[in-house]
């Protein structure tokens, strides 16, 4: 059987590998053969499915069995000194397979061959009906990590897998650190791929619960007098108008604009103020500081 393919030699691990040294092979060999780090590389491409096909059949204690006794039926048949004797009773009868392909083909569940329902009715030909077993649906799971305003948003995200997949997927929107997001059809042979999401920090924004607070600077003109000022957030810059007498560490509230909870109601964006004194001043502007300060009436320490 010419198209043989030994799993164990293109995984490069031996016969009596165990599951993770297994594991740890394939995504080493998936690294250096992917496409994407393989462009226009035919070699690499076919490389590349090889080690998912080999993977995909080792990595499966059942399908690695069938796969090892396939194996010592090969070598026995290429063997001039093969026995004559009856095959063992735990193996099955691998006649019925033209070539190692087909074996696969049963294997995988993806069986291509057809009976040819002209035949099946003549007297003289004799037909056995095999039943293909369906491939059995496997969830997955893979951790994401996103910005926290694609957390906010949802949308289209391009994510790999370790077994070596890349993948396009639609995320939700308001999405949170520990959630799993299921994407149905997405695991093995039809089954759920869960997403165990985790928002990275973010540099101005800080989450509490379902609200966004956020650290906003202004000058002790502004902090006296108050005055619109333009506010970043989640959606966009938006304009807030501050009242005056402001104190540092004073919190105000843009309502609406937070986290989006599980029914869409969305927290607040705590502002909250920080006054900041200019390092440096013009001439004019320690003359007209000086002045305020002889006619301010005003002493914080007061109490």
């Amino acid at each position: 059987m010419q198209d043989f393919r030994d799993y164990y030699q293109i995984l490069k691990v031996p016969a009596e590998a165990t599951s993770e040294e297994i594991k740890k092979s394939f995504r080493r060999l998936a690294r250096q053969y992917h496409p994407d780090l393989n462009p226009n590389d035919k070699v690499a491409e076919e490389k590349f499915k090889a080690i998912g096909e080999a993977y995909e059949v080792l990595s499966d204690p059942n399908k690695r069995s069938e796969y090892d006794q396939f194996s010592r039926y090969h070598q026995q048949k290429g063997s001039k000194r093969k026995s004559k004797g009856v095959p063992r009773p735990d193996e099955r009868n691998y006649d019925q397979y033209g070539d190692f392909r087909e074996f696969v083909d049963d294997l995988m569940g993806r069986d291509s061959r057809r009976v040819d329902t002209n035949d099946a009715f003549r007297p003289t030909s004799t037909k056995t009906a095999r039943t293909i077993p369906r491939p059995v649906p496997k969830d997955v799971e893979a951790r994401l990590t996103l910005p926290l305003e694609k957390a906010y948003s949802g949308g289209r995200e391009r994510i790999r897998l370790e077994d070596g997949r890349s993948l396009e997927v639609d995320l939700p929107a308001g999405m949170m650190s520990n959630q799993r997001v299921r994407l149905k059809g997405l695991g093995i042979n039809g089954g759920s791929l869960f997403l165990k999401i985790t928002v990275a920090p973010h540099p101005i924004f800080v989450m509490e619960g379902y609200d966004v607070s956020y650290q906003l600077a202004v000058s002790p003109l502004e902090a006296v007098l108050g005055g619109a000022v333009e506010v970043p957030t989640l959606d966009g810059r938006v304009k807030m108008n501050l009242p005056p007498g402001l104190r540092s560490g004073q919190r105000l509230r843009l309502a609406g604009k937070g986290y989006p909870d599980e029914n869409g109601e969305k927290g607040d964006q705590l502002v909250e103020i920080q006054i900041i004194a200019p390092k440096e001043i013009t001439p004019e502007e320690k003359d007209i500081y000086e002045k305020l300060r002889s006619l301010s009436t005003f002493d914080p320490r007061e109490d």
